[in-house]
């Protein structure tokens, strides 16, 4: 069976009874998505159309990050998985394939050493103490890394020090570009560097243009955001994604239940460019938040403690 929900799909509609049963599915992850209340009839046939796909390839697809139709593909496995979608956190499948292994985030040095060595050592001065700027410059020696962190620069700044606000719908699409186009040896480096000084961490803090991209003239509730989140399959998915590999657990030595700390940097990665995006609090810590407060949670200031925990108290992030 193949893992592409694309060709999975391709495969079931070709078939008769699947197709029937992937038609039902439709019409239950559109009702979802228009936040129609399904009566029970309609909840037990959408349940039972999962069920019946069976051993489908369908049932068992996945997606790839950096896939050309990945907000189709991802489309496909909320049609088929519609019934994880219910309630808060409940996205315990990341519609991913699995995530890079240890071995895969580990940055080649040796390439990076390579590709600066030659080049003007000018273009590197005063960035022995500036992790974050050193960071910058190697991105600017690889054309595509360079091109694509302007692109999204140009738009996120759009609109700065005048009236108008920034397109942030535009602005995050050219963070997902960048992050899902340019190799991780660059990316990373980028919003992982380490820093010994605020000016450094302003550099950090400021990666994504956080005017843009993170920040509201005021902060939302944290629950409005996880809704917009939810009503988008890149965000819901990249949320499922971060949910699956950067799960805490207290009783582990190393605060993770899949012990794996590239895998969740990665997932964390994801999420930025959506609208639930995360960012460095300050310059002068690694600490990280959402733009939301749960302030006026009324009776739902539990969940919402645990949105923002997710990021804020978590320790395998």
């Amino acid at each position: 069976p193949s893992s592409d929900c694309v060709v999975a799909e391709q495969l079931c509609l070709s078939d008769s009874t699947c197709n029937a049963t992937y038609r039902t599915l439709e019409n239950c992850a559109l009702a979802k998505t228009r936040l129609l209340s399904l009566d029970h009839d309609s909840r037990v046939r959408c349940l039972n159309a999962e069920l019946d796909l069976g051993n489908s390839s369908l049932l068992h697809c996945k997606c790839h990050r950096r896939m050309k139709r990945q907000e189709h593909c991802l489309r496909i496995f909320w049609t088929v998985h519609s019934s994880m979608a219910d309630g808060y956190f409940n996205l315990e499948t990341s519609p991913y394939e699995n995530p890079a292994n240890e071995e895969h985030w580990k940055t080649d040095y040796n390439k990076l050493a390579a590709l600066v060595s030659g080049k003007n050592c000018s273009q590197l001065a005063g960035d022995a103490t500036n992790p974050c700027l050193k960071a910058t410059h190697v991105c600017n020696l690889s054309k595509k890394c360079f091109r694509l962190r302007t692109d999204y620069a140009s738009i996120c700044t759009r609109g700065a020090g005048s009236e108008d606000v920034c397109d942030q719908r535009k602005c995050h699409r050219g963070l997902r570009n960048f992050f899902e186009k340019v190799p991780e040896d660059f990316t990373k480096r980028i919003l992982f560097c380490p820093c010994q000084d605020e000016f450094c961490g302003e550099r950090r803090r400021k990666t994504i243009v956080p005017d843009c991209s993170f920040q509201y003239n005021t902060k939302p509730n944290c629950l409005w955001l996880l809704d917009s989140c939810l009503e988008d399959h890149i965000c819901k998915s990249r949320l499922a994604d971060f949910q699956q590999n950067c799960q805490p657990v207290d009783m582990s030595p190393d605060g993770c239940s899949l012990h794996n700390h590239a895998a969740c940097l990665q997932a964390y990665m994801g999420m930025i460019g959506t609208p639930m995006t995360p960012n460095y609090v300050s310059n002068s810590s690694v600490e990280v938040s959402l733009w939301c407060t749960c302030e006026n949670s009324g009776n739902q200031k539990e969940k919402c403690d645990q949105i923002l925990g997710m990021f804020e108290s978590n320790k395998c992030l």
